[in-house]
């Protein structure tokens, strides 16, 4: 029997937790060194790994023990895995079925990546019976999948969201609304702390831990997540004081895989099939670029790293109307008292960029970044206010209006808008 493989871990269960201690024991019955060896390694990155990034370990440990058993293989310490042994496991990985079909690329892909750091460390920590060179190559990890990010269309996102503010229970109505208006990670939500929605100057902030690149960031909260935390905090404040987690009711804390079920069902229930809560972050920053928020923005407010994890979304070319976008995210009908506040002065150069770029209206033809407290004498000639913003994205609408301008004979609207074309082609050379 050809034994299916999990795909990518994202977090485990308690009873995946009894699972895998079984599956060491007969390991080290087996193999007493080589268990030995991996069980060390693992509690050595345990103080400077996230949790998720041990279990990915771990189980790409029990995935080559799998692989050795089935093949008879005498090997009983690290010394014995050598470069043509990993090639074979390389090659049995890429015939194994996952538990949905084949085993994922990014499966296999942090499969041999695990193992290759592995050898690496173990190496340069001159561990006893570590190979001379890494028998893992690099070269051997298969390509990242360059596949475009999967999000919900406008009309998908609006149904979603009407069926979540519909939703009777607060905790799946909460996690829909807050992973759709946030962009958060699934295992992001689940460790928010008991104070993660902070004040300043009366604006609601949400402080979101480390997640998976070790990074904590701030973003601005829309102000009905704001609202529905809070009540959420005031019901629920026995059960969050005990869990030590906001998301904690009477069911107790929240985990990953409660959160995967209940934006699958609230998708279902919406009409729109199969939704999966990294589709909710896909989904927000697709209408954050859509709407012509700058990628540097886009990357602070998702917590990446660096730009090549945010430039995928560059690459989607069809925009949605700015109304409808609206009509999703803009419902405020809520007051709250403030959980927390911080002093003014708290909010960073960044922060304040970035709740900037949050609150630009969107035009047909670029971005309105008028503060919000001074009032539009402008009317309908937005191009000619000096709170006008334009960029490459909107060239193709600015040549459109151009010609119509001509088409129509009127001068001083075509000389307009082949200004603001001037203007982008020399700020983006």
């Amino acid at each position: 029997m050809i034994r299916a493989l999990p795909e990518a871990p994202v977090s485990i269960r308690r009873d995946d937790v009894s699972h895998a201690e079984a599956e060491w024991a007969e390991i080290a019955l087996r193999s007493p060194v080589l268990a030995a060896t991996f069980r060390r390694y693992l509690t050595q990155i345990s103080t400077f790994l996230s949790p998720n990034s041990v279990i990915a370990a771990d189980l790409s440990f029990r995935t080559l023990t799998w692989f050795l058993d089935e093949r008879g293989s005498d090997v009983r310490s690290v010394a014995g895995l050598d470069r043509n042994l990993m090639e074979d496991f390389a090659v049995w990985l890429s015939e194994r079925p996952g538990l949905k079909g084949p085993l994922s690329v990014s499966s296999r892909r942090q499969r041999l990546g695990m193992l290759h750091m592995f050898f690496e460390r173990i190496i340069d920590w001159d561990w006893p019976g570590a190979p001379a060179r890494n028998p893992v190559f690099i070269g051997d990890l298969p390509g990242r999948p360059d596949s475009m990010p999967k999000a919900l269309d406008d009309e998908d996102a609006a149904k979603l969201m009407a069926r979540a503010q519909a939703e009777p229970d607060p905790r799946r109505r909460l996690v829909v609304e807050v992973l759709g208006r946030t962009g958060m990670r699934a295992g992001e939500l689940c460790d928010l702390a008991p104070d993660a929605v902070v004040h300043l100057e009366g604006k609601p902030w949400l402080h979101i831990p480390v997640g998976k690149l070790r990074n904590d960031r701030m973003i601005p909260l829309h102000p009905e997540v704001a609202a529905l935390l809070e009540t959420w905090s005031v019901v629920n404040a026995e059960h969050i004081a005990r869990h030590q987690r906001l998301v904690a009711d009477h069911r107790g804390r929240l985990d990953r895989h409660m959160v995967h079920r209940i934006v699958k069902r609230m998708g279902r229930d919406a009409g729109i099939g199969h939704v999966h809560p990294h589709q909710l972050r896909h989904t927000l920053a697709t209408q954050a670029i859509n709407r012509g928020m700058r990628l540097e923005a886009i990357a602070a407010m998702l917590g990446h790293r660096n730009m090549e994890m945010t430039l995928v979304y560059a690459r989607i070319a069809n925009r949605v109307v700015a109304e409808e976008y609206e009509a999703v995210s803009a419902r405020v009908d809520a007051q709250y008292a403030q959980p927390s506040s911080l002093p003014a002065d708290a909010e960073t150069p960044d922060m304040t960029r970035l709740r900037q770029e949050a609150d630009s209206r969107m035009l047909g033809n670029g971005l309105c970044t008028r503060p919000v407290e001074l009032d539009c004498r402008m009317e309908t000639v937005c191009e000619s206010c000096a709170y006008f913003k334009t960029g490459p994205e909107f060239v193709p609408v600015l040549i459109r209006q151009s010609d119509h301008a001509r088409k129509h004979n009127q001068e001083d609207r075509a000389e307009l808008f082949n200004g603001l074309l001037k203007q982008v082609i020399q700020e983006t050379t």
